[in-house]
């Protein structure tokens, strides 16, 4: 009676955790689409293409975890043994594809601040204050979202092409606090400028969006671990005792 329960209870718990699986290939494209977006913003300040890698196999779990919850919900349901099995390799396959993910993200992780700083001085060099140059825009945008000025300190305008180029003793209007509304971007009135250096952000905000990656990825292994569990469990029943409680029919006899 308590080994019928048991199994039950791991048939109901498997159900379920397809229906998270379902879930989670959502979010895990999202998390996907969410670094590549990002990645687009900041992407001058890169060099490394393969750091979107993580990025890359984490929309690939996402979609393949949807075919998994479909065939873990048939599979359970139905009480195959074929399919169980199938469903307990493809996670399988899934959660050490995860684990590789947490650690090229780590690898990733600590590749950014050399990837940032190696590229930084370039793309400043490159701003000419247009809006058709992307360089510009990029630096536009990031000083504007993280409330930086500067590589280090709005002070490194002075050595850049644009501000000898412009002879004006200003820096970019982004670099403007928002809360001054009178902000022109002189370095006649420091005080209205944003006040911290972008590089440092830059290499923060990255560093955090890597950790996305690496958590959701941790996170959806474990739950993976819970559902090869309880497809261990029904499949070893099964194969001591083929005659037992199907879930869906509430005790006849497979």
């Amino acid at each position: 009676m308590m080994g019928q329960c048991g199994i039950t209870s791991s048939k109901t718990v498997l159900v379920f955790l397809n229906l998270i699986f379902w879930a989670a290939a959502g979010i895990l494209c999202y998390v996907g689409a969410y670094v590549f977006i990002t990645y687009d913003d900041y992407d001058h300040f890169f060099e490394d293409i393969y750091t979107l890698i993580p990025a890359v196999i984490i929309i690939a779990l996402g979609a393949l975890l949807f075919i998994i919850g479909l065939i873990g919900c048939c599979a359970t349901v139905r009480e195959s043994y074929c399919g169980l099995t199938t469903f307990v390799i493809i996670l399988l396959l899934v959660f050490m594809t995860e684990v590789a993910v947490v650690v090229l993200g780590y690898i990733y992780r600590e590749k950014v601040e050399d990837e940032v700083n190696n590229s930084i001085k370039k793309v400043y060099d490159e701003y000419n204050g247009t809006n058709r140059n992307a360089p510009s825009r990029a630096i536009d945008y990031v000083q504007r979202q993280l409330q930086c000025c500067g590589i280090h300190n709005y002070s490194d305008w002075k050595f850049t092409h644009w501000f000898e180029e412009s002879k004006n003793n200003s820096v970019p209007i982004s670099c403007c606090n928002t809360k001054i509304g009178s902000c022109t971007g002189s370095l006649t009135h420091p005080e209205d400028l944003y006040q911290e250096g972008c590089e440092a952000l830059v290499v923060k905000k990255l560093k955090e969006i890597m950790m996305y990656v690496i958590w959701t990825a941790l996170t959806f292994a474990a739950i993976q671990m819970l559902g090869m569990l309880c497809a261990c469990v029904v499949l070893c029943r099964r194969s001591r005792d083929p005659a037992y409680e199907l879930l869906i029919t509430g005790g006849t006899y497979a």
